[in-house]
């Protein structure tokens, strides 16, 4: 049995080792396109300000780790342009500029997301980035020399607020410009002001409502052309969201959703047979809304490209799906979300109910005690639970996590009230904060 992965990050490794370790002397074979396998793109913003000291810190394993110790023919700059799907053959293109021809019996697509831009004219200025892999944020700290003082950042997403926090770390002025009316658009837009708020804290200027038209400059780029206006900056990062790789799979049949993710079912397969897709490319199934979605991250990468591997294996391994759980850091401020938010909700037709709290992190009299403001949104039938949002200096990552084991195992609001968690003032109150809004908002 021949076993093809194209993609040598997250979910095409973990699919690899998979293969490896339950189909003895299986011939795997790994196609990626760029020259280094393996790595945490979530630690890429992290080493702008030197938290992370060296790119090199983020490589899980490296090529030759795959070459030799688990005797993977783990290829680099191998660019797959087409798919035979009658012949099981696929052809590309190296680096060097050979062509090549590659047999399978099964194949997984894991070819990952590319940042879009969504700007056309003047985006082939110099000094203008996009960060998700490892040579773009190498090319990004090459340009970002002490000359530079003005960074534009576009887009309020993940990237775009980790960013402008590392940057401003390291002594530049942020300018970040967000085409709707709030950042962080995980957060429904109340939450999102305590963002705002932290924002003008530590001097990062946001334009809102906002939309980037086109740059200019002599050779790299000195101003970007607004809606609003024009702006002098010295660098630009585009932080817009991403796209699937799947333009290669126009024509094989292979079904895609409006996005260009790869549908797949509970076993990642694909429409077609002995052809599997994990990670970013393709789609993932969300408990809550009982339906496909497109949510990428690296946990959803991992895990799935976990299960495809035991499936190509021939072990039974189902998905069972994702509560879409979420979070990151800006500046002091911890902001997480898991399920849908109100908004999601309405335009997903829920009947719902949505409950607000503030309340302290840990003991309210115990030193240290600081204030996280919560929103649940619950189904208003039956209180079962559809998704909370948490902003908050501290005690953020606990309680996401929490509601998000209660999401997946499809508790009520009451429900909460019930879980024996770990309670002592430097650690918590008596009534933890989620089961603070049980016992305000709760049907018993």
């Amino acid at each position: 049995m021949k076993y093809v992965i194209i993609g040598g990050d997250a979910a095409g490794m973990s699919a690899a080792m998979e293969i490896y370790r339950n189909v003895p002397g299986a011939e795997i074979t790994t196609l990626e396109r760029g020259f280094i396998y393996s790595y945490g793109q979530c630690g890429l913003p992290y080493v702008v300000d030197g938290r992370i000291s060296s790119t090199k810190r983020l490589i899980a394993r490296d090529v030759e780790t795959f070459r030799d110790k688990y005797g993977i023919d783990a290829r680099v700059g191998y660019e797959v342009e087409n798919v035979n799907i009658e012949k099981k053959v696929i052809t590309g293109t190296q680096a060097s500029g050979d062509k090549f021809e590659i047999t399978y019996d099964k194949l997984l697509i894991a070819t990952g997301a590319s940042p879009v831009m969504p700007v056309k004219r003047g985006n082939e200025l110099d000094g203008i980035h996009t960060v998700k892999t490892i040579p773009q944020l190498e090319d990004l700290m090459a340009d970002l020399t002490s000359e530079i003082e003005q960074v534009t950042i576009i887009g309020g997403g993940y990237i775009g607020l980790e960013m402008a926090e590392t940057i401003h770390a390291c002594g530049k002025k942020v300018r970040l410009i967000q085409r709707g009316s709030h950042v962080a658009r995980i957060l429904d837009e109340e939450l999102a002001q305590h963002v705002h708020e932290e924002a003008k804290k530590n001097d990062v200027e946001l334009l809102l409502n906002t939309s980037v038209e086109a740059f200019e400059g002599n050779k790299r780029v000195e101003r970007v052309i607004t809606d609003n206006g024009v702006l002098e900056t010295d660098l630009v990062i585009v932080a817009s969201g991403i796209k699937p790789n799947t333009q290669f799979l126009k024509n094989t049949g292979i079904a895609l959703a409006k996005n260009g993710a790869i549908i797949v079912n509970r076993h990642l397969e694909t429409s077609l047979e002995n052809i599997y897709a994990a990670g970013d490319c393709a789609t993932h199934f969300n408990i809550v809304k009982e339906r496909l979605d497109y949510i990428p991250l690296g946990t959803t990468a991992n895990k799935q490209g976990r299960l495809a591997g035991l499936n190509m294996s021939g072990k039974f391994a189902p998905f069972r799906g994702i509560v879409g759980t979420s979070i990151l850091k800006f500046f002091n401020l911890t902001i997480a979300t898991t399920g849908i938010n109100e908004r999601d909700a309405k335009e997903l037709g829920f009947d719902y109910e949505a409950f607000k709290l503030s309340a302290r992190h840990i003991a309210g009299y115990y030193p240290g005690a600081q204030r996280m403001f919560i929103k649940v949104v619950v189904r208003k039938r039956d209180q079962l639970l559809l998704g909370a949002q948490i902003v908050g200096p501290a005690g953020v990552d606990k309680r996401i996590d929490v509601f998000a084991t209660a999401l997946y195992s499809k508790m009520t609001l009451p429900d909460l009230l019930d879980l024996d968690l770990a309670y002592a003032p430097p650690f918590n109150g008596v009534w933890d904060p989620l089961q603070q809004v049980a016992r305000m908002n709760g049907r018993l």
